[in-house]
Parts: structure tokens; sequence; C-alpha cells
């Protein structure tokens, strides 16, 4: 992935727009992330090994092979795979009944279907689940979490399920275990607060402040297997029925299959970094089982835990999970006495604080007010109470029945008008409503005009029928019937090609997005009828305001549409990455031509997109906020074309005395450095973009801009919109010239 480059501001400092790449990248990210979770990896990988019957050594064994062998291949570089506490029930009933030796090869045939179902691109399919049950995974396994290490914390050890750790919270508290622990947590949680803290990851701190802090007190630590080499068992082949052996390779691909898949899609969630490829990463996995069944491992599969701590310890790249697999190998055979220095609660602190941030209070607001909170609880009540897969299957299934209720849910609003009548209806119409939806329309009385206002999303053959038969039987008996879409739906493609189903044409754009639409001046106001298209028909007072029609025009077509989103936005505030300074010129759109949206852009206006020197109240009030309140990271001047202040500048159009001459004086500036340029543009645009260049020098004198840019947390940007080409620029300061806009 190509590294952003660094952005080189007009008073000469560099602001980078992402993390460095290359080996700078990995010794400051991926190095310190991998020390962390290879401290997490080497306590579970034992613990899980001793839950299954396997030798200890097993246990490390697949940590190393899923830090660099899956590691080096997965599709999902964030992941951290190894042995998962959701295998342990399987692989001990596995062990129980064919010994470990056979269960290793059983792991490793198990890799090779695996790698036969990436190859067979099935992964992909991982990618339907609804993301209320991916984040409630996420929340059932950060409960698990939780509540397990809790019980380490407390100077206990974890039971195999959140139930059984529930009742051993009301054990006796082990003095120690809860000072090391509780030191682990409070360092995690604080550690952001420290100046320059993001170059040392929390998690480490945390766990070298809690080892401190249990040096000499009688804590449970690591504790590594002597001469660990001599507990390895090489895979023999196992003895017994066919299909029982044929079942257990299957359910162990299976599982791991879908653990791995389903922990790639949750990590996934966690950092804004590329899309994992799953099919890719199932054959990683496959490899990964293989490699380890034959080395007399445990089965592999990517883990959110480590994943998880993998993504919040400052990964980026492969690197981070590839080096915990190498540092287990060489600390295990070689410094293993460094790692049983250790105290176990200092781990469940870091894991405790990791599986609590996985619980969203956030993220639980979101899925209630767009309606998918019920999929997201059956799915974390499931995972924490049955287990990851049937925790899964169960949201699903959940997620499913939502889905066929709301395909079954629609309104119908029918409501008089000066001349005629108006049914809107809205959501999805299938078969189950239209019984109701025809009831509604045959109470309409006969002989009048009727508008059909569709906000529909779905529409089957069912439904299109029962409208078209009541549309015909109500024109027969005098009426008339025309069809308003507000955006192209199953009715539209449903009606193409039949004549008899004339309709008035597809809504074009909203106002908000397309100013020069004809539609705004005219379409309010009249409407061709359906039956010829001749008659105008009166939609709206003659003379209304068009900012009036306009508003109406929002609340009818494009407000059902936006009201979630606006709802989100209103429930959490604003949060703008740029302050957008620009012209008050009503042909520059800063949403348009920044392909944003609401929230998206703090924006100021005024003629001539001025930063005066003078500190004017309104802009300097405007950018103290956006720097000091918002933590914006970009700030932007934008000037254009044909700009009314730069000719007034340039042709001392302005009257002397007015507030207008009075406000561009700020322009004077602007005109020095014009005279001072050389470009071949015209006049007015020379100078147009000549005062964008000034105004970033200007926007250099508040102090609040000059640390932030200075501290590389804020960038300004110069920008000219050419209106008659619909093009941007960018404007570089140092010559005052345009450059085309690249990525």
């Amino acid at each position: 992935m190509d590294r952003p480059r660094p952005t080189k501001s007009h008073a000469g400092e560099h602001t980078t727009a992402g993390p460095p790449g290359g080996l700078a990248g990995v010794l400051r990210h991926d190095l310190p992330a991998s020390v962390v979770v290879f401290l997490i990896a080497v306590p579970l990988s034992l613990g899980f090994a001793a839950a299954t019957g396997a030798p200890l050594i097993a246990g490390l064994v697949s940590a190393v092979v899923g830090g660099v062998v899956a590691g080096a291949l997965s599709g999902a570089p964030l992941t951290v795979s190894g042995p998962a506490a959701g295998m342990v029930v399987i692989t001990s009933g596995i062990i129980a009944e064919y010994g470990w030796a056979a269960t290793a090869m059983i792991t490793a045939g198990a890799g090779l279907v695996q790698v036969a179902l990436g190859l067979t691109r099935v992964g992909r399919v991982a990618l339907s689940l609804s993301p209320a049950v991916v984040h409630g995974l996420l929340a059932g396994i950060g409960v698990t979490i939780a509540v397990g290490q809790l019980v380490v914390v407390l100077g206990g050890r974890a039971g195999p399920s959140v139930l059984d750790n529930l009742a051993r919270l009301t054990g006796p508290v082990g003095g120690g275990a809860l000072l090391v622990g509780a030191v682990a947590v409070v360092v995690l949680v604080a550690w952001p607060a420290v100046p320059r803290s993001s170059y040392v990851p929390a998690p480490l701190v945390a766990v070298l402040a809690a080892t401190a802090a249990g040096s000499g007190l009688p804590v449970a630590r690591v504790d590594l297997p002597e001469n660990a080499l001599d507990q390895l068992v090489l895979p023999r082949m196992p003895s017994g029925a066919v299909a029982g052996i044929a079942f257990a390779v299957l359910a162990v691909a299976v599982v791991t299959a879908v653990e791995s898949l389903l922990s790639a899609v949750a990590v996934d969630k966690l950092h804004p970094g590329p899309r994992a490829d799953l099919d890719r990463d199932l054959v990683a996995q496959g490899v990964a089982n293989t490699v380890a069944g034959a080395l007399g491992g445990l089965p592999v599969s990517g883990g959110i835990a480590r994943g998880s701590t993998n993504v919040a310890a400052g990964a980026r790249t492969r690197a981070s999970t590839v080096l915990h697999g190498v540092w287990i190998a060489v600390f295990v055979l070689a410094l293993g006495s460094v790692l049983e220095l250790i105290p176990l609660a200092a781990l469940a602190g870091v894991l405790l604080v990791v599986g609590v941030r996985l619980v969203s209070v956030r993220r639980m607001r979101a899925l209630w007010r767009h309606g998918e909170f019920t999929a997201y609880a059956v799915t974390a009540v499931g995972v924490v109470a049955l287990g990851l897969v049937e925790g899964v299957l169960l949201g699903v299934a959940v997620a499913a029945l939502r889905s066929l209720h709301r395909l079954t849910r629609s309104s119908v609003r029918v409501e008089p008008e000066h001349d005629g009548w108006r049914v809107v209806i809205r959501g999805s119409l299938v078969f189950l409503g239209a019984g109701r939806l025809v009831r509604a329309l045959r109470d309409i009385p006969l002989g009048r005009r009727v508008v059909l206002e569709l906000h529909i999303d779905f529409l089957d053959h069912g439904a299109y029928e029962a409208i078209d038969d009541w549309r015909t039987g109500y024109e027969r008996l005098g009426g008339s019937v025309e069809v308003d879409e507000v955006h192209d739906t199953w009715f539209s493609k449903a009606t193409r090609g039949i004549p008899a189903l004339r309709k008035t044409p597809l809504s074009p754009l909203p106002r908000w997005f397309a100013p020069w639409s004809h539609w705004q001046r005219t379409r309010a106001v009249t409407v061709p009828r359906q039956r010829g298209d001749a008659d105008p028909v009166d939609r709206a007072p003659a003379g209304a305001d068009p900012m009036i029609r306009g508003m109406r025009e929002f609340e009818r077509a494009t407000a059902p549409l936006v009201r979630p989103f606006l709802a989100e936005l209103a429930a959490r505030g604003q949060r703008p990455r740029q302050l957008f300074i620009t012209c008050a010129d009503s042909r520059v759109v800063p949403n348009l031509i920044t392909t944003s949206g609401p929230g998206d852009l703090f924006c100021v206006r005024n003629i001539g997109n001025l930063v005066p020197l003078d500190a004017d109240d309104s802009v300097g009030a405007a950018v103290e906020y956006a720097v000091e309140v918002l933590a914006v990271e970009t700030i932007a001047v934008c000037g254009h074309s044909d700009c009314g202040a730069m000719k007034a500048v340039v042709h001392g159009a302005a009257r002397p005395g007015s507030r207008l001459h009075a406000w561009l004086r700020a322009a004077e500036p602007s005109l020095i450095r014009f005279h001072a340029g050389d470009s071949d543009l015209p006049v007015v645009e020379r100078l147009a973009v000549a005062n964008v260049a000034q105004q970033l020098d200007n926007l250099m004198t508040y102090p609040s801009v000059r640390e932030a840019v200075a501290a590389g947390s804020l960038r300004l940007v110069g920008m000219y919109f050419d209106i008659s080409e619909a093009r941007v620029y960018l404007v570089d300061p140092e010559r005052d010239g345009l450059e085309p806009v690249r990525v």
C-alpha cells in the first residue's frame, strides 16, 4: 500500500497525512505491538493447551505457526492466529477419543480442507453478516474476556465458561494479584493522556508497570515447561471408523474456519486500513493448520482477543503478527526465565480493559436508533452463554427475521388536496401488505385526480399487480391516476415498457444537492397531467416563494431519506475534520465540490474568502473554535473564478465609505502579492489565486493555528474552483500557481 506523501504547508512546515511506512513504521508501530501481542499470546496458548489435555508445547507451537505462517500469508494482516478458546471443547473431545498424536494428524487434514475451501472462494460469505451481528460478536467476546480475566485479577483461576467465572468471582480475593491487576488497568487507561505517549503502546507500559509492582509478591506468574522440545509429539494416522475420523476433520476445519473469518470481519471494524481478503485468509489458515498439525500443535484459528489487542497496541502491518510468532519461538527457547517474571494478573488486567472496550455503548445507541439492537443483543448473549458459533447463528437468525419483518412493512397515508387526493406509500411493499393498501385506495371517492407518491425501496410483482388493477378500474370509472416516484424503485423497473401505466418523470436530484436544476423553478408549481401530458396541474399557490417551495420539496422527498443520518449527527454532535473558508458566491457549493455531506465541513463564508489580519471577530472566532475545540485536521481556503470581490478590488468598484469598501481593505495584502507575481491567468483569476495564498499566510498569524501546524496535527490547503469548467485545483503558495488534484 502506498504511503501518503508529506504535504508541504505554505510556511515550510511539513505535516504527514498518514503513518510512516517502511522500516520506520515497523520499528515505531509494529515492533512494540508485536511484543504486546507476544506477551498476551504466551499465557493464552499455554492455558488452551492445558485445558484440552494436550502437551503445553503444543499451544506454543500453534502460536508460533499462527504468527509466522498464517501472518505471512493471511488476507487479514492484523488478525493474529493461534490456538483459540472456541476449539477447547472440540479438541479435548478428539484427544479423549483418538489420542494426542492422532489429533495432530486430524488437525493437518483439517488444514487441507480449509485450503480447498479457500481456493473455491467461499470465504466471502462472511461479508454477508449483518454489522449488528458482527458488533454483537465483539461485545460477547468482550464480556467473555473481561469476566474471565477479572477472576485472574482477583487472584483466582479462570474457568471454561462465563457462568463458571461468574461463580468464581465470589471466591477469596488475592491481595497481591488485585494490586498487580489494578496497576495494569490504571496504567492502560491513563497512559494515552501522557504527552507523546503514542510512541510507546499502553499495553506494553501496563505490563511492565504491573510486573514491577508485583516484584516480590506471592502471585501466579507465567509458567513455561522445562525442556519444552522434549514434549513434541509427531502426528500419526488415527485408528477407528472412517466416518468418525472424517467428521472430526470436518469439525476442526469448519469451526476454525468460521472463527477465523468472523475474527477477520470483526477486527476489520477496529481499524481504518484495507479490508480483509477472506478467501486468502482461509487459505492461510489452512496452510497454518497443516503445518501446526505436522509439528504436533493445536488447531489454529484467528482470534479476536489477540487481533483486537494487536490493533489497540498500534499495529499497522502484518509485520506485528509475524514478529509476535518469532518472539514466542526465541523467548521460549532462549529466554523463558524472563517471561516467568510476569504475573498473570498483569496480563489479565490488560485483557480486562481490552474486553470492556469491545462492548461499545456508542455502537449500541446507533444500532438502537436503526432498529438493529435486537440482533446485536441476541448475538452478544448467545456468544456469552453458548459459544461463538452458536451466538452468531442466533444473531443471523434474528437479523434475517428482522429483515423479513421490514420487507412486509409499509405505511400508507391518504390525504386530500385542493384538486384531488394524494396517497403517500413508504417502505417495502410486497403482496402481504397489498390488501391493506388496496382497501385504503378503494375508500378514495371516484372521479377524482389521485397522485400515488412512492417512497418504496422494494415492490414485488403481486403488489404491483394490485396497484395496477386498482388504477385500471379507477380510470375506467372517470378518475385519473399519476404515479410520482421519489427515487428509482422496483416500481419503475416493473412498469418500463408498459404504456398502459404512464408515470410522471422520476424526481431529479434534491434541491440542496443540485441548486442549478430547472425543476426547482417549475416542478413545484406545475407537473404535466398523465393523460396527454398537456394541462398543467397546480401543485403550489401561484407566486409562492421558491425557498418555501424548496423547503416543502425537502420535507416531502429528501427528509425521509436523510433523517436517520441527521438524527445520528444530532445525537453525537458535530465532529468535522475540515474548516472550509470560501466565498459567499452562490455558485460555490462546498459540499458539492468536496463530495461531502452534513457534518463533514465546518464552513466560513464571506465576501472574497478573506481571513483579515486585523483579527476580525467573526472569522477569528470560527478559526479558533475549529482548531481549539473541534480539533480539525485541515483548514482549506477556497477561491473561485469570476469572483465579484476580486473584480471590485482590481477595478476599485466598491463605493468609498461603504461596508464593502471597508471589508475589502483586508484584500490589500493580496493585491500587493498579485503585483509581485507572474502568471498566465487572466487578471481577476490571478488575483483570486494570490488571494488564496495570502489567506494561508494570514492564518499562520493565529497562535493556535501556528502551534497546531508546527505539531503536525493541522495542515493548511489552498483551493481554487473554476466554475465554468467545474474543476477544482490546489494552490501552490510558493509560486501562487495552480496544480491538479491528485490522490
